[in-house]
């Protein structure tokens, strides 16, 4: 029975409490770029969870063969393996989706959510496990991808998924689907998963990004102001 509790919370875990980019702020940098509509959210999503789900089972199941010495470079490898495969199949039957997402596709070799899990969580657990972190991590990405595109396409355009939402007479306020407004709803759906947590009773923790770097025993602003 605690095993299975155990296994519930690191599902759970990437939903709100550890939350890959409302709660670590981790990923900004395509949630920002990508969107401007839930087409593209959705796609990245999903892409972006298949990855996680898929280098976190491989690196712990050679958690044991990677040297300690070379294991961000292995990491990489195995990541940077699954993004091309990704991407291959993206290209083909997707063609859209691929030229909507651009560089910040293959770029999710990099994505400091995958490397983050791949170092903090799957070197260190089993399989089972780790994928069960994948998963809740991918999942909490896209929910917060589909929110944040969807709020910026019906503001910004008045349309959902190319759907036309808000009549012809509310005129769109086109600053949402340009950088301002992806800043500001940015802030708007962090300050909401705060209080959130808050409301639950439980106190956000202030090093939660921390936790998730894989440069965080290196990093010299660790443990600043506390």
């Amino acid at each position: 029975m605690e095993k299975k509790q155990s296994l519930g919370r690191v599902f759970t875990a990437g939903f709100l409490r550890e939350n890959p980019v409302l709660r670590l702020v981790l990923g900004t940098c395509p949630t920002l770029a990508v969107t401007t509509a839930v087409f593209n959210g959705l796609g990245m999503g999903i892409a972006a969870t298949f990855v996680l789900i898929c280098s976190n089972m491989v690196i712990s199941a050679l958690r044991k063969v990677i040297p300690s010495s070379v294991r961000l470079p292995c990491f990489i490898v195995v990541i940077a393996s699954f993004v091309t495969l990704v991407h291959m199949l993206i290209r083909a039957y997707v063609p859209a989706l691929n030229a909507a997402l651009g560089v910040y596709l293959p770029l999710i070799t990099v994505n400091c959510i995958i490397l983050g899990r791949a170092e903090m969580f799957a070197s260190k657990n089993g399989v089972l496990a780790s994928a069960l972190d994948g998963l809740g991590m991918g999942i909490g990405f896209t929910i917060v991808l589909v929110l944040f595109s969807g709020i910026r396409e019906l503001l910004g355009a008045g349309t959902l998924l190319g759907f036309a939402i808000l009549p012809a007479s509310i005129a769109p306020m086109s600053i949402m689907i340009l950088p301002p407004g992806g800043f500001f709803v940015f802030g708007v759906l962090m300050a909401l998963a705060i209080f959130i947590e808050t409301k639950m009773g439980k106190k956000p923790s202030k090093d939660a990004a921390c936790g998730a770097c894989p440069s965080a025993e290196m990093c010299p602003a660790k443990g600043v102001g506390e």
